[in-house]
């Protein structure tokens, strides 16, 4: 509770923040969203992201003194809880938060949730660290932390609930019920209390608008609605990639790069209008409401384009944030124009409104490119309060989900870790396996047999019955193979004349492991080499032997160990 009352404090203070920006920038009157303006007040005024994004540099710049060669890159909550057990730097996600606040304020087309995660996940993980927790307890703790901030932002308890399952904390869990949503519903009652406006995802009058019931015919449309938003969703991970690599030919400074950006989003905002600018919350508003009616097809393709133009754009160049809002609002545009292609080719025969496809289309896109089925789902029901449309949105979402993950594998915090060589698919705990490393399974207690030693020699020095491997080396003290002492044996008994030299009978000759191999690599090595056990050495290069390691071992650690976490994942005792 302490948590998500924290958070809730937290996502307040950056979205008031972030509103202030914008209209201390932009001249908006007091509570007005950007992005629902109808026009810039001045063509000046697209200038805005690009100062904004000086501002971004000059502060990034200012950082990277500070912090010296001590800078380490700042890791998001999935990352945490996937490989550091939950642990994460409160200097560096207050450090994110600013940047966030500081893009979406001067209107790069990012949301604010990345940030609102990031700080209310950094107050939970230290919170956790100060009462040594361990480390099952400190991963659900940074879920509470994440629900708890997504609750607060769109005011939704079940959505804020399963993001923090589904995204944070990879599982669901008994064990992790109450804590997660007695944190959501402190974070969402806290925002609440401190900010008087509406939610994120606000949508009043809907439930009557989507409250009749729907038939089987309604389904198939909702499914192509899903599929198409899985292909939406992939062009603009896939477009934020495309920005980065353009950036990074140009040799573009870091720190110069979000200005140029801006420019770009400003002249995109001249160009389509306010609605491409910061997250977009006013206008999903206008669109899912109905007030943004007016648009035509081609009004609403140049829109969407205009719209994931910029978001690409802002990530691809520096700025910080997210793509959670902006796939919100792709989604509506992507399900209005649905509805205008399906009215032209098929009138009359959808059997959706245009509200219907914009709030299936916005879960959609939202689950190819952030993930979580059953949040979107969520969030759709709570924002809606309708059910028979909530059908209509799972049965979309799972399309979408299933499409992106055959077809592309990665949602976009996923694919970013991709891009890093990180092979992160999700939040499930994997850096136990990290830590459970061939260093800390082998044998240390061996000594190198050299490789000139004769074989009458070794054999009285290993007879049978003592351990059946031994290591030999060769006169530089690099590893050079394993003999087998029944081998050996066998070797001198069954051969006429002169005696076999040790090189002779040598195994495993190129094939060994280093200390800071995991036991899952180990595993597979064993099983690709068919051997019981391989010699470490301290690097491929120069091949000093440092220890032994047996498949048998290793394979009992590692089935040890993963025990300990399924029990742990279920809240038994461990």
């Amino acid at each position: 509770m302490a948590t998500g009352c924290l958070a809730g404090v937290a996502v307040s203070a950056m979205g008031l923040a972030a509103q202030a920006l914008r209209e201390g920038l932009y001249g908006l009157a007091h509570g007005a969203r950007l992005s629902a303006a109808p026009a810039l007040a001045s063509p000046l005024l697209a200038l805005v992201p690009a100062l904004g994004g000086l501002a971004l540099g000059l502060l990034v710049l200012a950082a990277a003194r500070l912090r010296g060669a001590r800078r380490r890159p700042v890791i998001d909550p999935i990352e945490a809880n996937a490989l550091h057990g939950g642990r994460m730097s409160l200097r560096g996600s207050l450090y994110v938060a600013v940047q966030n606040v500081l893009s979406n304020g001067c209107g790069a087309s990012v949301g604010l949730e990345a940030g609102y995660t990031q700080i209310a996940s950094g107050l939970a993980s230290r919170l956790g660290l100060a009462f040594e927790m361990r480390r099952g307890d400190l991963r659900t703790l940074v879920g509470c932390g994440a629900a708890a901030a997504i609750a607060a932002a769109f005011g939704a308890p079940l959505t804020g609930a399963f993001y923090a399952f589904e995204l944070i904390i990879g599982t669901y869990a008994i064990a992790t019920l109450t804590p997660v949503v007695a944190a959501a519903l402190c974070g969402s009652l806290v925002a609440r209390a401190f900010a008087s406006g509406p939610p994120l995802v606000d949508l009043p009058g809907t439930a009557e608008a989507l409250g009749r019931g729907f038939t089987g015919t309604e389904t198939l449309p909702a499914l192509a609605i899903g599929l198409a938003c899985a292909g939406l969703g992939i062009l603009v991970m896939r477009g934020v990639t495309l920005v980065e690599a353009l950036v990074r030919a140009a040799r573009i400074p870091a720190t110069a790069a979000p200005a140029l950006g801006g420019l770009g989003v400003g002249g995109l905002a001249l160009l389509a209008g306010p609605q491409v600018l910061s997250g977009g919350h006013g206008a999903l508003h206008l669109h899912v409401s109905g007030e943004g009616a007016g648009l035509g097809l081609a009004a609403l393709a140049v829109l969407f384009a205009a719209k994931a133009a910029a978001s690409a754009i802002s990530i691809g160049s520096g700025f910080r944030g997210g793509l959670f809002f902006a796939s919100l609002f792709l989604g509506a545009l992507a399900g209005k124009i649905f509805f205008a292609l399906a009215a032209l080719v098929l009138p009359g025969t959808l059997g959706l409104s245009p509200t219907d496809c914009a709030v299936i289309g916005m879960s959609a896109l939202a689950v190819a490119v952030v993930g979580g089925p059953l949040t979107m789902t969520f969030l759709a029901l709570e924002a809606t309060g309708s059910l028979p449309v909530t059908g209509l949105v799972l049965a979309a979402v799972i399309v979408a989900s299933l499409t992106v993950r055959k077809t592309f594998g990665y949602s976009f915090a996923t694919w970013r870790f991709h891009l890093r060589g990180e092979s992160i698919r999700g939040a499930h705990d994997i850096g136990w396996i990290r830590s459970l490393t061939v260093g800390s399974l082998m044998r240390r207690d061996l000594k190198p047999v050299p490789l000139d030693t004769p074989l009458q020699a070794f054999l009285r020095a290993h007879p049978l019955g003592s351990p059946s491997r031994v290591v030999v080396a060769d006169a530089e003290g690099r590893y050079a193979g394993i003999v087998t002492v029944p081998e050996a044996h066998a070797a001198a008994r069954e051969t006429e004349g002169e005696a076999p030299r040790l090189a002779d009978i040598l195994r495993q000759r190129d094939t060994f492991l280093t200390p800071e191999l995991n036991a899952k690599q180990a595993a597979e090595a064993f099983d690709r080499t068919e051997s019981e056990a391989l010699a470490v050495v301290d690097d491929a290069r120069q091949r000093r032997v440092v220890g032994l390691l047996t498949e048998s071992h290793t394979l009992k650690r590692y089935s040890e160990e993963l025990d300990r976490q399924r029990r742990a994942m279920v809240g038994e005792t461990v």
